[in-house]
């Protein structure tokens, strides 16, 4: 996967990841940061309970949103305290 593509999927998934969350987006580079950082906690999420996404752009966007919703569930909790 090329860097532009994974940097796309990022955006993508950080932003859907914070429209579910009930937010309305980050801006631009911190919604790629939080997808990116997504679609790593998704992978480990997904291999960990054995689960395939299929493959494809449509499969990465799933797990990365995922990962992203986690990590910005996580974030939301630490910002509490």
């Amino acid at each position: 996967m090329s860097l532009l593509w994974f940097l796309l999927i990022g955006l993508i998934a950080g932003w859907l990841a914070s429209v579910i969350t009930g937010g309305s987006g980050r801006g631009i580079l911190m919604d790629i940061v939080i997808g990116v950082v997504g679609s790593y906690i998704g992978g480990f999420l997904f291999r960990s309970f054995g689960v395939s996404s299929g493959g494809g752009t449509l499969g990465s966007i799933i797990v990365a949103t995922i990962g992203a919703v986690v990590l910005v569930l996580i974030m939301r909790m630490f910002r509490r305290m």
